[in-house]
C-alpha cells in the first residue's frame, strides 16, 4: 500500500500508533501542539534536514536506517551543547507512491534512536512532495549545566574526541563503489553510533568548547577555531585505523586518514578541555589549541579535503 492509498490521516494514524511517550512528554501527538517538560527552564533546540539523493538513498538504506540517521543527526547536536535530548518533532515530505511500510519503518527508526536517550517523537507534519525529505527538530534540557558553546576554547586546551570517526565515511565510499562489505563500515554509514552521554559528561567536567562532528573533523574543528579566535592542531598519531578500515582503504585506493579527518556522519563529539582537567570516560586526546589561527594537522597545513559542504 502506498501513502496515497492510506491517505494523509491514515498515514498519521499508522505512524502515531508506533510511537511511545518519553519521560518528559506531557502531551504527545494528537493535538495542535505537543507539551514537553523543561525542568531546567531553558530549552535547547536544533533542526536538521535529510533529502533523498543528497543525504541518503533508499537502495542503500531501509526506512528504519534513515530514521535512525535523521534522529541521530539532531540528538547529537543537543548532546554537543552539554544537554540531554527530550523530544523530536518530525516533518515528512514524500512522493505519493512511497510505500506505507517504508514510512512506518522510518517512524520505528526515529522512535528507537530517540528512546536510546529517553526522548520521544512528540509530533510533526506531513506533505506530498516529489522529493522525499525528512526534517527533524530536537529539543533538550541542560539539567542545570552551562551550555558548552563553540566559542570558549583557549590556547593550551586539550582537544579530545568521543565516539568513533571515519567509519561512516568509509561505509559511504564502499557503497558508492557498488560494494556492500565490510559490513561494519556499511552499517556505520546506515546507523551512526553516537556517544550521547559524553556531551553532558564533558559539560560537567568543564569542557570549554564542543561540537558534533557531522561534516568532517577538520571542518567542524574549524568552526570552533573561528568562533573561539584560536588555532587548533590535530595529531594524526592519536588515531588508530581499524583493520577493516585499512583493508577497505587499500582495496579502494583511498588514504584512510581522509575518512578520519574529513569524513562526517559518525556524529562523534569533539571538545576542548583545560589541560588540568581529567578527561571524562570515553574521551581521548587528539590535539591542542594554540594561539595562531586556523586548523593544522601535525602542525602543518592540510592539503586534502576537510569535510562536507552542502553547496559545493
Amino acid at each position: 500500500m502506498s501513502i496515497a492509498e492510506a491517505g494523509e490521516f491514515g498515514l498519521i494514524a499508522r505512524v502515531v500508533a508506533r510511537l511511545e511517550n518519553g519521560p518528559t512528554t506531557l502531551l504527545g501527538p494528537g493535538d495542535d501542539a505537543a507539551i514537553v517538560a523543561a525542568p531546567d527552564g531553558r530549552i535547547v533546540a536544533s533542526t536538521d534536514v535529510l533529502v533523498e539523493g543528497r543525504h541518503f538513498r533508499r537502495d542503500w538504506s531501509g526506512g528504519a536506517d534513515v530514521g535512525h540517521r535523521a534522529a541521530a543527526a539532531n540528538l547529537a547536536d543537543i548532546a554537543a551543547m552539554g544537554a540531554v535530548p527530550t523530544a523530536l518533532l518530525v516533518g515528512l515530505c514524500a512522493p505519493t507512491d512511497l510505500e506505507l511500510a517504508w514510512a512506518e519503518d522510518l517512524a520505528d527508526g526515529l522512535a528507537a534512536e530517540a528512546a536510546l536517550v529517553g526522548a520521544a517523537v512528540v509530533g510533526g507534519d506531513t506533505s506530498a512532495s516529489p522529493t522525499l525529505t525528512i526534517a527533524v527538530t530536537a529539543l533538550g534540557d541542560l539539567g542545570g549545566r552551562k551550555p558548552v558553546l563553540r566559542s570558549g576554547a583557549q590556547p593550551g586546551d586539550v582537544i579530545a574526541l568521543a565516539g568513533r570517526i571515519g567509519y561512516a565515511a568509509a561505509g559511504y565510499t564502499v557503497l558508492s563503489r557498488g560494494f556492500r562489505t565490510p559490513k561494519a563500515l556499511v552499517e556505520a554509514y546506515r546507523r551512526p553510533v553516537v556517544p550521547y552521554e559524553a556531551g553532558p559528561a564533558a559539560a560537567t567536567a568543564g569542557a570549554t568548547a564542543m561540537i558534533d562532528v557531522s561534516d568532517g573533523l577538520l571542518q567542524d574543528l574549524g568552526h570552533i577555531a573561528t568562533a573561539s579566535i584560536v588555532g587548533v592542531d590535530v595529531h594524526t598519531d592519536a588515531f588508530e585505523v581499524s583493520d577493516q578500515m585499512r583493508d577497505a582503504a587499500t582495496a579502494l585506493g583511498v588514504d584512510p586518514l581522509q575518512w578520519i579527518l574529513a569524513g562526517g556522519d559518525d556524529h562523534a563529539l569533539v571538545a576542548t578541555f583545560p589541560p588540568e582537567v581529567a578527561l571524562p570516560d570515553g574521551w581521548r586526546p587528539i590535539g591542542r589549541v594554540h594561539e595562531t589561527r586556523g586548523v593544522t594537522v601535525d602542525r602543518k597545513p592540510w592539503s586534502g579535503p576537510v569535510g562536507w559542504d552542502h553547496f559545493r
